[in-house]
């Protein structure tokens, strides 16, 4: 039985093709994303890895509610385009939560607890220094009016029989219906900072739930015997202290979001964390997200595709751990998954969920607040006279007030400002055409969209996006079925026959003078096959020590 299982093995390995990758690309300085494609034993797996900075300075992660409210859902599209006036964003879904909309396990923002953790699934907590913390971590509670130190149930929870919840500011709408309910509202109560007293002032005592938290308040809310207790021991104008206790290794932790299980730890990937998932829940191949901190304090944010078989299969939990561990995870956590994995930049979707784009009710977020420039619309900018591609457009974005210097660098040494000086939160475009006043065309060559500023709290941010200026195809033209392309100058010249995307036939791949090049296709994909009727793409590739550009123009068969 061993040795069988061994050869099984051995020839899973030996199956499994190598993985394939897209080009890594920027989405803002410092941060990139990759796709990339691997094909297994099981099915193609389609992975989607974002990679930022230390969450620190102009960088943070954060998890973000749905709808700024502690119950609700909504899309991350739509969530990231709430937050992108005051940020840059990239974010994937956050932990489980209920079918309501509330987190189910913790959520920290700044500080504050806006619901408890769970102990017996993992959490995630971030601190000041922006040092991620995956533990188990039970929550501790208590309230004390005119009587001794009662037991707290949670924050912002469902209350059970003879339990005891705080409902803070955060709570949106009324508390729960039941009619043993007993509700102390505390008035000028501070913000839910865990492990420290929390005190305010007993202003009413009402029944029955259904109450809405006054704002700057708080409500006590208690059921059962608990509603005996809190109905005797908090005393109208008297005052009843709160504590919400987070322990080490949470006691510092400004941020945090629960989900789980554990992924990797001390940079090995775990296989059996031992937490309160089911093996329906870890064993399946599913789509699957996750989050972990590289050695040096990056942050990788994962998003594996599934449930789409002839496109990607997903990841086993223990596939998923390995792949962070791969990523070069030294601790990791995995979030909410199957139909509520995704990934988005800025309001996009980078990855393509198992169905309809799901509400969640909440999302960790890498946001920085430097100034962002969008890629040019054009990797090559070609002046050449023929109408198309010789149009650049250029932006930059900010999300605060901040001196400008926006320039464009080219070769040998040439500089040129489009933007500078105060300007205030926003997007701003430009466009180029590279040329001078004289309508002359610029040096040639590698360019870059360089775009410096200095916000109103005196911190520095850069962006850079370059692009080519590249003149050596003049044009392109179809005359029945020959085609003739012009060059400016000696390139190496490749011209394919396309449709839809795909490389059909090449007709030439040569060096070549400048001047006029003529083929003829003989509407033939091969030597024996020919190409059925109807228009075709034929794309001019033309490289030189400038660069690399492209003209096409249809063909008909």
């Amino acid at each position: 039985m061993k040795r069988s299982l061994f050869i099984a093995c051995l020839c899973a390995s030996a199956l499994a093709g190598p993985a394939v990758g897209q080009p890594t690309s920027v989405l803002m300085p410092g941060v990139t994303y990759e796709r990339e494609v691997e094909f297994t034993p099981h099915g193609p797996v389609v992975t989607h890895v974002i990679q930022a900075p230390r969450p620190r300075g102009l960088y943070s992660l954060q998890p973000v509610t749905a709808r700024d409210a502690v119950l609700g859902k909504d899309r991350l599209t739509a969530i990231e385009k709430r937050l992108s006036p005051t940020a840059t964003v990239a974010a994937v879904n956050g932990g489980l939560f209920t079918g309501a909309g509330r987190p189910d396990g913790l959520f920290l923002q700044g500080g504050i607890m806006h619901t408890q953790p769970t102990g017996d699934r993992s959490s995630l907590g971030i601190d000041a220094g922006g040092t991620l913390s995956v533990d188990r971590v039970p929550f501790f509670g208590d309230w004390r009016g005119v009587g001794p130190r009662r037991g707290l149930s949670g924050v912002n929870d469902q209350v059970g029989p003879n339990g005891t919840v705080l409902f803070t500011s955060s709570w949106p709408g009324a508390t729960p219906a039941a009619g043993d309910a007993v509700e102390a509202v505390l008035s000028t109560f501070p913000t839910a900072t865990p492990n420290t007293d929390l005190t305010g002032t007993v202003s009413a005592l009402l029944q029955g739930g259904r109450h809405t938290v006054p704002p700057g308040s708080a409500i006590l809310y208690a059921r059962g015997n608990a509603a005996a207790r809190v109905a005797a021991e908090a005393a109208v104008g008297s005052p009843l202290t709160v504590r919400m206790i987070l322990p080490s290794p949470f006691a510092t932790a400004v941020a945090g979001i629960g989900g789980g299980p554990l992924l990797v730890k001390n940079g090995r990937p775990v296989f059996r964390a031992n937490e309160a998932f089911q093996p329906s829940w870890l064993i399946p191949r599913i789509a699957r997200t996750a989050v972990g901190q590289r050695a040096d304090g990056g942050i990788l944010l994962v998003a594996v595709d599934g449930g789409r078989a002839a496109y990607s299969v997903g990841m086993t939990n223990f596939e998923l751990a390995q792949e962070l561990a791969r990523l070069g995870a030294v601790t990791a956590m995995g979030l909410d998954s199957g139909a509520s994995t995704t990934m988005a930049f800025e309001g996009d979707l980078l990855n393509k969920p198992s169905g309809p784009e799901r509400p969640i009710a909440d999302a960790l977020a890498v946001l920085y607040s430097g100034v962002q420039a969008p890629p040019p619309t054009r990797d090559v900018l070609s002046p050449n006279g023929d109408g198309a591609g010789d149009r650049q457009t250029l932006a930059y974005k900010l999300v605060r007030p901040s001196t400008v210097s926006a320039v464009l660098l080219g070769p040998g040494g040439s500089r040129i400002e489009l933007d500078s000086g105060a300007r205030s939160p926003g997007s701003y475009r430009f466009t180029w055409r590279g040329r001078d006043d004289r309508g002359a065309v610029l040096p040639e060559g590698r360019w870059t969209w360089n775009v410096s500023v200095v916000d109103d709290q005196g911190r520095t941010s850069e962006a850079e996006r370059p692009f080519s200026l590249n003149a050596t195809l003049k044009g392109i033209a179809v005359s029945g079925s020959r085609i003739t392309v012009d060059l400016a100058r000696p390139a190496n010249l490749t011209l394919r026959i396309e449709r839809s995307g795909a490389v059909l036939r090449t007709l030439l791949k040569r060096q070549v003078g400048g001047g006029t090049t003529s083929v003829t296709w003989d509407g033939r994909l091969n030597a024996r096959l020919r190409a059925p009727r109807g228009p075709y793409v034929v794309r001019a590739t033309a490289t030189n020590s400038i660069g690399t550009m492209d003209l096409t123009a249809t063909v008909r068969r």
